[in-house]
């Protein structure tokens, strides 16, 4: 579902979350595609198109995200809520590793998270790593 964000909205959205996507928090200007304005808590049940309800994500991560709101925690069986980038700070919940080519969760959010978002695809990790040799990654977010 398309639905129309204001100019000043989306300056907003992108200027808060660093022109990076608000889950990998891979940098828009490192990839060939446009990054997109989720709706964290997804339009099809309730959410609403305001500034605390949007952020920056790459299509990637927006599709597997898609309509969920929690997912499963493989650790414990229990439904956990996914990360929400308006209302949690992703350091409280992820960290990179040692190399910064994988981000490891900190929390059940962050593990549950990472797994339904495959932010540790191999293809992503492959990428951060050559980002990680030209001195790209990782982002510099607070």
């Amino acid at each position: 579902m398309s639905v129309y964000i204001p100019v000043e909205l989306q300056r907003k959205i992108r200027a808060r979350f660093t022109e990076c996507c608000a889950y990998c928090r891979t940098a828009e200007y490192l990839t060939v595609s446009t990054f997109e304005f989720e709706h964290i808590i997804p339009l099809s049940v309730g959410g609403e198109t305001i500034f605390e309800n949007l952020c920056l994500s790459c299509p990637t991560c927006n599709r597997y995200k898609a309509y969920r709101q929690t997912a499963i925690d493989a650790d414990t069986q229990q439904e956990i809520c996914l990360f929400h980038p308006q209302q949690q700070l992703w350091s409280e919940h992820f960290a990179w590793n040692e190399d910064a080519t994988e981000i490891i969760p900190l929390t059940s959010v962050g593990r549950v998270t990472i797994s339904a978002l495959k932010m540790n695809r191999p293809q992503l990790i492959r990428v951060r790593r050559m980002w990680v040799k030209l001195g790209e990654h990782p982002p510099n977010i607070p």
